[in-house]
């Protein structure tokens, strides 16, 4: 395969030297804006679905052909209003499903926007950066570390460039480039930085022309496939009862058109149409609350991901600590001033173009009487590798020294101090070591030749201020946080120290020796944290971690990074992560420090408990309903709803189920796991005490106020209307209906109007016998008796499911102990 891409050609020669021409300025505007009409937008080309198909759609596929033939056998037997509203149904149904799907698609396409990758570009002889889909042949990039790059270009000026093409060629190491060489769009620069030259951009790249152009396979989640199931296991129960339905109606004779209209209608009712709509609209919305927060998503089932995330593995620098030297305690030498070492060590320094321990020594200063001004430094000597120190010779006052810093050794030999003072001093560097702070040392010469020893400048990487609060919040949740820095153990320690992590920080290295990923298992999980770590060690914590069953978030922000994120349940990308690590996550943060993560899991959670209630909510009223209706057909050969009353049914369950996305949702205290024998035991309590309590309402209406059957089943309807849009405040928690959080509005309008509407179809007959307003009352009061009878037996089956879990958790534990327990064993 090397061999392959090595030889791929090079740009033609009469291209090539049309390109040539811009690279000392680059393309102006006017001729960059004419390419890009020219070649079009350097991105691949997708198969875009018109507004229209996919409107189309929705009118296409198993239940929407049920709800069609059910319109068009309406037709065959004359029920014009049933023919109308079953086409309102239709439409509905296809009109939410479109709309919801449509604001999604926007939504993750304008935060994708946000991620799109930027490219540095010459334009106007001015280096600018610009989004990487508008570059065109001739324009001149700047790769740099970490980048990728953003389209096939010819390397022109730099001295060394490796990148990693393992994309395109599947080879497992970098492959080093010089100027002249082809680079292919989408491989990463891992090593060096160079300048190149556009020469092929969108489908004419290397990449392009051999990707296979095909929509990236959906991952499905953890919660998702449960909750399919849940879909599939009702659609097989509809089918099942009403084909019993069916069979009973055609032993009895019913006319043959009018049973299967009203079978197909049930059918429709019953399955859950608006689960994809739900799962869509509750995920969009949870990815919009988390762009508020800063936090982009990438991966929109991530976010189930995270609500049951019991392992965080983060980063120590630019996560918990600010990536930014301090200046901690400084510690001058015998007769000289606090002041006089700063400032000496700031003479030292570049000023103008300051490293990230010259701006830690020049806002130390700030905070001194000291200061600059009236020094003139005549010579600079930036740090030099070899002799470990930077210098300046320095004049003030017509007097002129010299000033240097760097590694305490090394000035300790150019001040020649006598074996006690080095003692001395060598004891306060290793006491600093142990505190993981990195020591400076800084010295003067004046005029008399020798250097003075001024003394030590203890510097470390603070952690953000919130980090220590945020770490004790997230360990609430039940997370196990674990950090994971390629710094010394030393410096690991101390910082854990602080944050409340423990201080039980192991070395890398000696955790992945020899031996199977089982035999790591007991020392990664018992760490609080990993030092000097390397991107291997990184892949593999997170491997074995979720082979145990764990599911394990990763953060991240360099090239080396992103193969643990792409292996973690969630990758995070922290603030200010390369494109490589970006493009690898799932979870991107615009925002510094580890407070957004939990924000993330909150919402994660609260979306979480949404579904829940759904899918209980789907499974007890398909029961009701469907059970309901097989045992009055059965037993009592009586209809309780006609076709018309299954359908408004259904439609007036839509809107409320659709702002389930939107209700306010408590936060569970721990990682959440999909329990679907809680579930289903939940669901079918609540169900089956619904078929009970219709029934008595159908009891008391038929046989107790002998009312004609057109009214009772007016009246039955209502039932089911009001009770059904109960349920749902009923499964959104496992408490009391009046426990906090309450229902947002969002769910409160739509729930109370669509069973306002019910209602007055009921007391003046739209579609159905007229019953008046006091027998549309006494319903309301049955239904409400019943809702509070449900909220108790709710709460019974959650302290009962309690108390087993806890039983199974005791045993589970004795097992356990007797197990460790020393002693022979048979």
């Amino acid at each position: 395969m090397r061999n392959d891409f090595a030889s791929a050609k090079s740009p033609d020669e009469p291209l090539q030297s049309k390109l040539n021409g811009a690279e000392a300025a680059g393309l102006s505007r006017e001729e960059a804006a004419r390419r890009l009409a020219q070649y079009g937008e350097n991105a691949l080309a997708e198969h875009a679905v018109s507004l229209l198909q996919k409107l189309a759609g929705f009118f296409w596929g198993p239940i929407p052909w049920m709800i069609e033939i059910a319109a068009v056998l309406s037709a065959v037997v004359g029920h014009w209003a049933d023919f109308a509203v079953i086409l309102t149904m239709l439409f509905v149904n296809a009109g939410v499903g479109f709309w919801q799907e449509y604001k999604a698609d926007n939504a993750i396409a304008l935060l994708k926007q946000r991620l799109a990758p930027k490219a540095h570009v010459l334009r106007d002889g001015q280096w600018q950066e610009i989004a990487a889909r508008l570059l065109v042949p001739g324009d001149v990039v700047q790769i740099t570390l970490g980048s990728i790059v953003p389209a096939d270009v010819k390397l022109i000026e730099g001295a060394y460039l490796s990148v990693d093409q393992s994309a395109l060629t599947g080879e497992s190491l970098p492959v080093d480039k010089k100027p002249g060489d082809v680079a292919y769009s989408g491989s990463i620069a891992k090593l060096g930085e160079m300048t190149a030259l556009v020469t092929e951009t969108g489908m004419d790249t290397y990449f392009g022309k051999t990707a296979h152009l095909v929509e990236e396979a959906k991952t499905v989640s953890h919660f998702q496939r449960a909750v399919l199931r849940i879909g599939n296991f009702l659609i097989l129960v509809t089918i099942g009862l009403v084909v019993l339905i069916g069979l009973a109606a055609l032993f009895r004779q019913d006319p043959l058109i009018e049973t299967a209209q009203f079978a197909l209608i049930l059918a429709v009712a019953s399955i859950p149409v608006a689960l994809p709509a739900v799962l869509s609209v509750t995920m969009a919305v949870g990815a919009e609350h988390l762009a508020r927060m800063r936090a982009i998503v990438t991966r929109l089932v991530s976010i189930e991901e995270m609500a049951g995330m019991d392992i965080l593995c983060t980063d120590k620098t630019g996560t918990l600590t600010q990536n930014k030297l301090k200046l901690g305690e400084v510690q001058p030498a015998d007769g000289v001033r606090a002041e006089e070492l700063v400032l000496a060590a700031a003479l030292a320094s570049r000023s103008d173009a300051p490293d990230a321990i010259d701006s830690a020594i020049l806002a130390a200063l700030k905070e001194t009487t000291a200061s600059l001004e009236g020094y003139r430094i005549l010579a600079f000597h930036p740090f030099d590798p070899v002799i470990k120190h930077a210098s300046a010779d320095v004049e003030k006052d017509a007097k002129r020294f010299s000033v240097a810093k760097g590694a305490p050794q090394v000035i300790l030999d150019l001040c020649k101090l006598d074996a006690g003072q080095s003692k001395d001093v060598t004891e306060k560097i290793d006491r600093d070591a142990s505190r993981g702070y990195r020591t400076l040392g800084v010295a003067r010469k004046d005029d008399t030749g020798s250097w003075r020893f001024l003394g030590l400048l203890p510097m470390f990487d603070p952690p953000w201020d919130d980090s220590a609060r945020t770490i004790a919040t997230t360990k609430s949740m039940g997370l196990d946080i674990k950090m994971v820095t390629g710094d010394h153990e030393a410096i690991a320690r101390q910082i854990a120290g602080e944050l409340g992590l423990g201080k039980n920080i192991v070395v890398a290295e000696k955790v992945f020796g020899d031996g199977a990923a089982q035999d790591r298992l007991p020392a990664i999980r018992a760490a609080d944290g990993f030092a000097r770590v390397f991107p291997e060690h990184k892949f593999e914590i997170v491997n074995v971690l979720e082979g145990a069953g764990h599911i394990v978030g990763m953060t991240g922000d360099g090239v080396n990074d992103a193969p643990a994120l792409k292996q973690a349940d969630v990758g995070i990308a922290v603030s200010g992560a390369t494109d490589a690590a970006r493009a690898a996550a799932d979870l991107v943060l615009t925002a510094p420090g580890l407070s957004v993560i939990t924000r993330a899991i909150e919402e994660a959670r609260q979306i979480f408990e949404r579904m829940t209630g759904y899918a209980i909510y789907r499974i007890a009223e398909t029961t009701r309903v469907l059970l309901f209706m097989t045992a009055s057909i059965l037993i009592f050969n009586f209809y309780p709803v006609t076709a018309i009353m299954v359908v408004l049914l259904a439609l007036l369950n839509d809107l409320p189920i659709m702002m389930i996305a939107y209700d306010n949702a408590p936060v569970a205290l721990k990682p959440v796991r999909w329990d679907m024998t809680r579930v289903l035991t939940v669901a079918s309590a609540l169900g089956i005490f619904g078929v009970f309590s219709s029934f008595g309402m159908f009891w008391i209406a038929r046989d107790y106020l002998q009312l004609e059957p057109a009214v009772v089943q007016s009246l039955v309807f209502l039932k089911l209307l009001v009770a059904g849009h109960m349920t749902i405040y009923l499964t959104r928690n496992k408490g009391p209906i009046w426990e906090r959080p309450w229902p947002s509005w969002k769910l409160v309008v739509p729930c109370e109007t669509t069973q306002i509407v019910g209602t007055l179809a009921v007391v003046y007959g739209w579609f159905m016998a007229p019953t008046g307003w006091p027998l549309a009352l006494m319903v309301w009061g049955y239904a409400l008796v019943f809702f509070l009878l449900g909220s108790l037996i709710k709460i019974s089956v959650y302290r009962l499911l309690d108390h087993r879990s806890a039983l199974q958790s005791r045993h589970l534990n004795r097992i356990e102990m007797h197990a460790a327990a020393p002693g022979p064993r048979s």
